[in-house]
């Protein structure tokens, strides 16, 4: 299953983006209003959205073209990747990329959840 996010305009340069995503605690100003806990850990964080299970990610890479966070349950398979283009010294174009290995019930269940997830992320990005 892969979702895509809509391309947006960030006023930061790609390097202050890359400092702040590799922070697993700088994620949480990142998060939906929905947002009902979230926890730092080692390498990642754990978060939990109203009407949502919890959820646990491992940051894999930061670099200044890609971030990619996995899921750190390995009973689900999937990644989140944004993808980074700098498009002058303080601005930089960001579209998140959802891909994950689902079996069809799983899919339909999350598959409108995770698009609402992927647009409220972007929005937040978008106001950085």
């Amino acid at each position: 299953m892969n979702l895509e996010g809509r391309k947006i305009i960030v006023n930061k340069s790609v390097k202050d983006l890359t400092e702040m995503l590799k922070n697993a605690e700088d994620y949480k100003a990142l998060m939906p209003d929905s947002l009902q806990n979230f926890e730092a850990r080692e390498g990642g964080f754990k978060f939990g959205l109203k009407g949502m299970p919890e959820i646990a990610l491992k940051i894999q890479e930061v670099t200044e073209e890609k971030v990619i966070l996995v899921s750190a349950s390995s009973s689900l398979d999937f990644a989140l990747t944004g993808n980074m283009s700098p498009i002058s010294e303080n601005q930089t174009e960001v579209q998140l990329l959802f891909d994950g290995k689902f079996n069809p019930f799983i899919k339909m269940m999350v598959e409108k959840p995770l698009k609402n997830f992927i647009d409220a992320l972007t929005d937040k990005i978008e106001q950085l």
